[in-house]
């Protein structure tokens, strides 16, 4: 193994038999060294490492990242070595993967309302999982008789959280739909619950990227019903993800705000007094991780043909009218600005991303764009379909192209308008 002194925007060169791991200051840096003809995903542990940080630091209470945002072994251990103990798991292929890349020491929740006897059983049994949630009391049964043990005694260990169906009015995308029990039926599950819980928790999820900390208060509004009318002791409060990234059109309140509204509403509820408050950030821990150099192959008007797109990490982009940031990685364009809309590399219609995104207004065939805050459900979402979404990993040193926690970003609260007192 060696290393080399840094040229041309190589920061590191290592090589390990024929692995070549390679550490590049910033996008245009990739682009001279490989000029990519596939999408290269580009990897910001250092990004990553610091939203960590900050949430184990700043959070009152316990941070589970939840690992459907970005399921990488790599981020998962940059997550564990900044301070996250916790995760979140949505299926027992997850409860697996973080086992393998972690191994015994972090404490895996099983935060899917619905799972499979099978997978209750194998997570419980096999890998230690003792934190589930469910919704229903169909769900419960289940969890209770899949975590007996040989002797066919209920299991004592086991914390269970209620999801409580709240609203996402105040979201970008709602997650009010599928799971949650209503409030008028909350207090018989609450109840039974109870009984075969060793720790009772309440969660709920406020929808993803919450434009404003009052989208908790209220669904602490609720929880607080629920605990009155079942009158019973609450363990853990869960107020789920939700908690927002930057993008274009997108600016949400400081993240500092959104934990001290949780904080004060969470400290006025009826529940244990040694009661653990958690969270469960998947966007707000992985969207500064990734982003993404594409190739424009053609251009039609202000319609760009690209090599990836809405069966790859623009998922979002082309079925949410999720707006990333982009850039033009090609010295010599001009400064006026147009906006565009992408097509994707499948033959389908339907791979199209309206946008707009905004670049070079003689942006032409064979540039490379760079797309950002795709860490979170970007590089997670791409398929093979149509024999596309192939393409490498490079770490790269630069800065994500917005941030929370680096300290660059303006509070949008702040005005301009300077006001006399004289």
């Amino acid at each position: 193994m060696g290393t080399s002194k840094p040229q041309g925007g190589l920061v590191q060169r290592s090589v390990w038999g024929s692995l070549d791991l390679s550490i590049y200051l910033d996008a245009p840096a990739v682009v001279r060294a490989i000029a990519p003809n596939e999408p290269v995903i580009l990897n910001r542990p250092q990004a990553a490492g610091r939203a960590a940080r900050f949430f184990a630091t700043n959070f009152p209470g316990k941070s589970l990242y939840a690992v459907k945002a970005n399921p990488s072994a790599d981020l998962l251990a940059v997550l564990w070595d900044n301070g996250i103990t916790h995760f979140d798991t949505a299926s027992i292929a997850e409860v697996r993967l973080v086992r393998e890349a972690l191994g015994s020491d972090p404490t895996l929740c099983f935060m899917h309302p619905v799972k499979p006897v099978a997978a209750i059983h194998e997570a419980y049994h096999i890998h230690g999982v003792r934190t589930f949630s469910l919704d229903s009391h169909e769900e419960l049964t289940k969890i209770v008789e899949a975590t007996r043990g040989r002797d066919g005694e209920p299991a004592a260990d086991l914390s269970l959280c209620v999801r409580l169906r709240v609203s996402s009015e105040y979201s970008e995308l709602s997650l009010a739909s599928k799971f949650g029990v209503d409030l008028v039926d909350a207090a018989p599950l609450l109840q039974a619950t109870r009984q075969v819980a060793d720790c009772l928790g309440i969660c709920f999820h406020v929808g993803s990227q919450a434009m404003t900390p009052f989208a908790y208060v209220q669904a602490l509004e609720r929880v607080r019903a629920a605990i009155v009318q079942a009158a019973v002791t609450v363990d853990i409060i869960d107020v789920g993800g939700g908690f927002p990234s930057i993008y274009p059109g997108m600016e949400p309140a400081p993240m500092e705000d959104y934990f001290a509204v949780i904080h004060r509403a969470a400290e006025s509820l009826p529940v244990s007094y040694s009661s653990e408050l958690w969270c469960e950030p998947g966007r707000a821990l992985s969207a500064e991780y990734n982003s993404m150099i594409v190739q424009v192959e053609k251009r039609r008007g202000t319609e760009l043909f690209i090599n990836e797109g809405a069966y790859g990490a623009l998922y979002d982009a082309a079925h949410v009218d999720w707006r990333f940031p982009v850039k033009c990685l090609e010295a010599g364009r001009g400064e006026a600005m147009e906006e565009f809309s992408f097509y994707g590399p499948t033959c389908d219609d339907a791979d199209f991303m309206e946008g707009p995104f905004r670049l070079p207004a003689d942006i032409q065939p064979g540039d490379y764009i760079e797309i950002g805050m795709l860490g979170a459900y970007g590089a997670a979402m791409r398929t093979r379909f149509n024999g596309f979404g192939t393409g490498i990993d490079i770490d790269v040193r630069d800065e994500p192209m917005s941030s929370h926690y680096n300290g660059t970003r303006r509070d949008p609260r702040q005005s301009d308008n300077v006001v006399s007192l004289r």
